[in-house]
């Protein structure tokens, strides 16, 4: 039986290197399927240098499409995928070996799942964080409860014709931020994901991440994707997670009182949730950029 092809879509502006480096992890796969890699170079100008015709391991070189940005530039790549299943990874991210060829492995075992993902390395400064997904806990309620940050958008891999109903990735969303979080809570409302519990994908954080301090996009973001996702009403300690992070962004930008009222809403749906009392901190002078690199160091964001 000839293995499914995979196409690959990375979206890249302006990072030529990183993004030598991610295509590396990419085509050295040892799948045995062709994987088709799309470059959608976003805003910037395309290298056409890249270009590969190799049937089993091609590179497409195009631009986005589609509105400006990570989410334009992945619905242009989906878009352009002539193959079965569509893989995601960003430009300066790295496949591990044995990545693909495990998840499609998994993907076989369990027909039912038009979806999967595995675990990650968060590279913070040069030290490596090993992050696995919990596969009982990786379901939509799962992820209206918690976002789980190992669940890596460059760990994705859905079937072409899920993310093609689904609508691709939604453009509207303020500044593209948690775009893969909502891609997440749709396909797990459709499909059950298949879990690899390994680290296979190594994910470099840095102060150059497009979304690093951005702290008005992230509330105005937080806001459109609870409204967006009423599914959040029902699971307390997940809508008290998501408040927590906007009173965070909230006090980061200054707005004391609101954040304040935004924190107390917090503790009254779950006092367990410690990002109230992050939030607090935040506004009484604690520099959230501060805090932000500390939880970094230790594979964690806000």
């Amino acid at each position: 039986m000839t293995a499914a092809g995979v196409s690959v879509v990375i979206a890249t502006r302006d990072r030529p290197e990183l993004l030598r480096r991610a295509m590396a992890g990419i085509l050295s796969q040892d799948y045995e399927g062709p994987i088709n890699v799309i470059l959608v170079f976003d805003r910037s100008e395309p290298d056409t240098s890249l270009v590969a015709k190799d049937p089993h391991r091609s590179v497409a070189v195009t631009t986005n499409s589609h509105s400006p940005g990570l989410a334009g530039a992945r619905n242009t790549g989906i878009a352009a995928a002539t193959q079965p299943w569509v893989a995601f990874c960003d430009d300066d991210d790295e496949w591990l070996p044995g990545k693909l060829k495990a998840q499609m492995g998994a993907l076989s075992a369990a027909p039912s799942c038009q979806f999967a993902t595995t675990g990650v390395f968060i590279n913070y400064e040069g030290t490596d964080t090993a992050r696995i997904p919990d596969p009982q806990k990786v379901t939509h309620y799962g992820f209206l409860r918690d976002r789980m940050t190992e669940v890596h958008p460059s760990s994705f891999v859905a079937a072409t014709e899920l993310l093609r109903q689904l609508g691709g990735i939604d453009e509207d969303l303020p500044g593209g931020y948690a775009e893969d979080y909502d891609l997440l809570l749709r396909a797990s409302d459709r499909t059950e994901i298949a879990v690899v519990a390994e680290p296979l994908v190594r994910i470099y954080w840095h102060g150059a991440s497009f979304f690093f301090e951005r702290w008005k996009m992230i509330d105005d973001a937080l806001e459109y994707l609870v409204a967006k996702h009423p599914d959040f009403q029902s699971v307390p300690a997940g809508m008290a997670r998501v408040r927590g992070q906007q009173a965070v962004a909230q006090a980061a930008v200054g707005e004391r009182r609101r954040a304040l009222t935004t924190a107390m809403g917090v503790a009254r749906l779950n006092w367990r949730e410690p990002r109230w009392v992050v939030a607090l901190g935040v506004a009484a002078g604690l520099p959230a950029n501060r805090v932000l690199q500390l939880l970094h160091r230790f594979g964690k964001g806000i």
